[in-house]
């Protein structure tokens, strides 16, 4: 309650500096309490709705699904990123942005109603087991997979540490059903991945967990010890990267930056604005870097993006990005989960709202279809496509652009010219992005 209070009085201790009268106090107060009572009035007319349907409805309602729909119904009336979190959801997105949790450690789908394993992952008590990449499996603690939700199989697979469970696989090639004993350990998500093309280092970013910067770090370390005085440069690959925290967002942009202005938030009230700067220290000590992005690439990733464009510390190669450019605060609701509420947008350090435009690359490369994906391919979504979005201030919005990405990086062209670039084969073709009229970045 302490902040409200001092900002209330030091606003009566300006007004009375500044000639304000008694009466204009009076004036706003008996404003305020008219806009109370007609909230009140209001949320009468709810009750007297949720009354009628739990009176007269053809069957029983459930009382805590209603007011959980109407909940969700007032959050997502707001935009499409707002929502209400059950406990359950809430419990989800924490293991999500925590990057870690109990399990076994295999990603998974469903496949006529059984789990299908889709690889093991490396290190992981699945992998030491012998779980391999199409196994199926059927029970799990002799509880039949048929009937169950992908949801429901994954969350009888994760876990507390230390504790087992019994896995019925049908394998190819194999003639009988085997059981397979795991005993949960703790599963790491990893957000970061990297390999060597030869000079270059190449650095995969697929989500902003507590994780990512940490592993981003570890993975320079590492191809910096390969490869060597021979490196010419990284590649940072943020393509079909949906975002994430910011922090993290931040600390990854910061990596590459030694001073200046990362992202700059602005929430409705003047003193909810934030100014993120970069601290010294560049982990590639100035070495060349591109930035790769697609339709697939919002949020966290396109602050990334935005950022190291307008220091010009990296050259954005790709399509236009998703366009999400708002914050999300996570509010606790206690034993009820928790709202996510949009609470600010955010803009690149010269000043540019990414909002239901994304970020131009400086150099635009357009991935190749394959001819089955043409006739399935539906037209591009960005943010100004999703309904109820919060709209971009100038009233200039833009559409998004494909997220496809090829599984052969023999095949991948934004890849390919990233590394050409880096290597001095390509020329940046195409001027570099211009930033709003009287608008310098700030250092």
């Amino acid at each position: 309650m302490r902040k409200p209070e001092f900002a209330f009085w030091a606003f009566m201790v300006l007004a009375v500096a500044a000639g304000a009268t008694t009466v204009s106090n009076v004036a706003r107060t008996q404003s305020a309490v008219a806009a109370n009572s007609e909230i009140y009035r209001q949320l009468d007319l709810f009750g007297d709705v949720l009354e009628r349907v739990r009176a007269d409805y053809v069957e029983k309602p459930d009382d805590a699904k209603l007011i959980e729909a109407a909940i969700n119904g007032m959050l997502s009336s707001l935009d499409p990123h707002s929502a209400f979190l059950n406990k359950k959801h809430f419990d989800d997105m924490q293991i999500q942005t925590r990057g870690q949790f109990g399990g076994l450690g295999i990603e998974v789908t469903m496949e006529n109603g059984l789990i299908k394993v889709v690889a093991p992952i490396e290190g992981t008590p699945a992998e030491r087991a012998g779980i391999q990449a199409n196994d199926l499996i059927t029970h799990l603690d002799d509880e039949q997979v048929l009937g169950l939700t992908l949801e429901q199989a994954v969350e009888k697979m994760r876990g507390p540490v230390n504790t087992p469970i019994r896995l019925t696989v049908v394998r190819k090639g194999v003639e009988e059903p085997f059981e397979v004993k795991i005993i949960r350990d703790i599963i790491r998500i990893k957000s970061v991945r990297k390999r060597i093309e030869g000079d270059v280092g190449y650095v995969r970013i697929s989500t902003f967990n507590e994780q990512t910067y940490r592993l981003l770090k570890e993975a320079i370390a590492e191809i910096e010890r390969e490869v060597g005085s021979k490196l010419k440069g990284y590649v940072l690959d943020l393509r079909n990267n949906p975002g994430g925290l910011l922090d993290q967002a931040i600390a990854v942009s910061d990596a590459f930056l030694e001073k200046g202005a990362i992202v700059l938030t602005r929430g409705r009230n003047p003193e909810e604005s934030r100014r993120s700067n970069a601290r010294p220290g560049d982990l590639i000590k100035g070495k060349k870097l591109v930035v790769l992005i697609n339709g697939g690439s919002a949020s966290a990733s396109e602050i990334v993006a935005g950022a190291l464009q307008d220091h010009n510390r990296a050259t954005v190669v790709g399509t236009r990005s998703f366009g999400k450019g708002s914050v999300q605060t996570i509010i606790p609701l206690g034993q009820h989960g928790a709202i996510r509420l949009t609470t600010a947008r955010y803009y690149t350090p010269s000043g540019r709202s990414i909002q239901a435009k994304g970020i131009e690359p400086d150099v635009v490369v357009e991935q190749d279809l394959p001819e089955e994906l043409k006739k399935r391919m539906r037209k591009p979504r960005g943010e100004a496509s999703l309904r109820g979005h919060l709209n971009s201030e100038d009233g200039k919005e833009q559409s998004g652009s494909a997220a496809y990405v090829p599984k052969d990086p023999k095949k991948d062209k934004q890849l390919i010219y990233a590394l050409n670039l880096i290597r001095g084969l390509t020329a940046k073709t195409t001027a570099p992005v211009a930033t709003p009229e009287g608008k310098a970045v700030p250092n």
